[in-house]
């Protein structure tokens, strides 16, 4: 195996099909069939092949979570220079979502007909245009124009890659991997944050989108080189060329060919026959529950994460001071969503997300009230963000085994896009909300609610995704249905 780690190393950026090639060494000189393919995904040791693909999909969360919460950071400057009200701030807060809720929705399942690796290549593209035009808009309604079309774009790209961050873990890492997907999301986020504190005084607002547009420009050529295809539409769709791309590879390692594809797995024929496949008899209570689950876990976080920054400022602080506790918010959720993977490996996934919930309620009923001590705000802070963005991770790694490889970008990117109504609604309503003379504390009251709900929905959702509740170690097969 350690022949076969080393050259997996040297042929990550020859992505669609090296993960075949790893397969065969334990095979060498007899035909791979199928099952040994997917067995040897799940029981094998993880390879540094298999991590290195999902460090290209936690790089490409990362410039998703600085391009989704660019909006969040620049609000105050974006206001002050077109004079918003806060109801019309919570509408450009929200333009993005909506564009992400229309990429999940829309775009999201083609990567299950043509392959995730071209719709996340065509995403990113659509993403950085949006992040660059938007350094230039010259008013609110081009700047939420051009909001939705990055937000179309993010969403695009946030359906494919953590499909393929679970299809190329071994089963006991493959809540470790969703959740480090999602830890990229939070560590963009924090280094918008770090960016806008610094670069708004000198440069101002638009720097900033001018910087993530830049930078998500540049992600498409890497991604085009270090991206590979997911293993399992390569089994199940047979693209043209497939067996003469997969022994293209095993002959570059010096392995023996494929004699043939491995059986192909029966899916919906098309992108509408998707949708109608996750209402299924046998989908459609753990699809609803889902679809539930993230609508409220949305609402929550992009409440928190879109409106903390001006809510700390409403309750006092300085406007810098936001910007920080709104930074530091999202930097524990990079340790947040990590700690969760972890402890998936350890406990039932369905378990520890309950947990995170409850912990989330119970630091936002106390987080404004803090506000009195500068050190006690921020440090609430950084819980708060580790927990809230540990929720969204569990519902990222808890969605995709549910379903099999046919439909399984379709099923996480309607339950994204389901989400992202939740997502949308939130910074809109909070805006009307304050304007109707509510304050930050009871905000965060009702906010803290939500997640309560949350937690009972995943109560009943045992007896739809049971093997998907025990530890990571004893889960099924991504691909199992329940």
């Amino acid at each position: 195996m350690s022949t076969t780690t080393t050259q997996s190393t040297t042929e990550c950026c020859h992505g669609s099909v090296t993960l075949f090639s790893l397969f065969s060494a334990s095979f060498r000189n007899r035909p791979v069939t199928g099952p040994s393919l997917r067995a040897a995904l799940d029981e094998r040791p993880m390879s540094r092949f298999q991590w290195g693909v999902i460090a290209v999909c936690v790089l490409l969360n990362m410039l998703d979570g600085f391009d989704v919460l660019v909006m969040a950071f620049t609000g105050k400057a974006v206001s002050a220079e077109w004079e918003l009200s806060s109801s019309e701030l919570g509408l450009l807060l929200s333009a993005g979502l909506v564009g992400m809720a229309l990429g999940a929705l829309c775009v999201a399942p083609w990567a299950d007909r043509i392959g995730r690796r071209p719709v996340i290549l065509g995403c990113l593209a659509v993403a950085a245009i949006g992040m660059l035009l938007s350094s230039v808009s010259q008013s609110p309604v081009q700047l939420g124009v051009l909001r939705v079309l990055t937000g179309v774009g993010i969403g695009g790209v946030l359906a494919g890659s953590n499909v393929i961050a679970g299809e190329y873990a071994s089963r006991r890492w493959r809540g470790l991997a969703v959740s480090l997907n999602s830890t990229g999301y939070a560590v963009g986020a924090t280094v918008g944050g770090l960016l806008a504190v610094g670069m708004i005084g000198q440069f101002g607002w638009r720097s900033v989108f001018l910087t993530g547009g830049l930078a998500t420009a540049v992600a498409v050529p890497l991604a085009y080189f270090c991206l590979p295809e997911s293993v399992a539409f390569l089994a199940s769709r047979r693209p043209k060329g497939a067996l003469e791309r997969m022994n293209a590879l095993a002959r570059r390692m010096g392995q023996s060919p494929l004699e043939s594809l491995p059986e192909p797995t029966a899916g919906p024929s098309g992108v509408g026959a998707g949708f109608r496949e996750l209402l299924s008899p046998g989908l459609r209570r753990s699809t609803l529950l889902l679809w539930s689950a993230f609508f409220l876990v949305m609402a929550g976080f992009y409440f928190v994460t879109s409106w903390t920054p001006t809510l700390l400022v409403e309750a006092g602080l300085s406007g810098t001071q936001g910007l920080t506790g709104g930074t530091l918010l999202n930097l524990g959720g990079i340790f947040g969503a990590a700690a969760l993977g972890a402890l998936a490996a350890r406990f039932a996934l369905r378990s520890v997300l309950i947990a995170y919930l409850i912990t989330t309620a119970v630091m936002l009923s106390a987080f404004i009230a803090s506000t009195s001590s500068l050190g006690a705000a921020f440090a609430l802070g950084v819980v708060i963000g580790l927990f809230a963005n540990g929720c969204v991770a569990g519902l990222y790694a808890l969605t995709p085994a549910t379903y099999g490889p046919g439909i399984r970008a379709t099923g996480l990117g309607s339950a994204l896009a389901v989400g992202r109504i939740g997502a949308i609604l939130a910074p809109t309503v909070v805006g009307g909300m304050l304007d109707a003379g509510w304050t930050p504390q009871n905000l965060y009251l009702a906010v803290s609610l939500i997640f309560i709900a949350s937690a009972a929905l995943l109560l009943l959702l045992r007896p739809a995704t049971a093997g998907d509740t025990e530890p990571a170690a004893a889960a099924p097969a991504v691909g199992t249905t329940h």
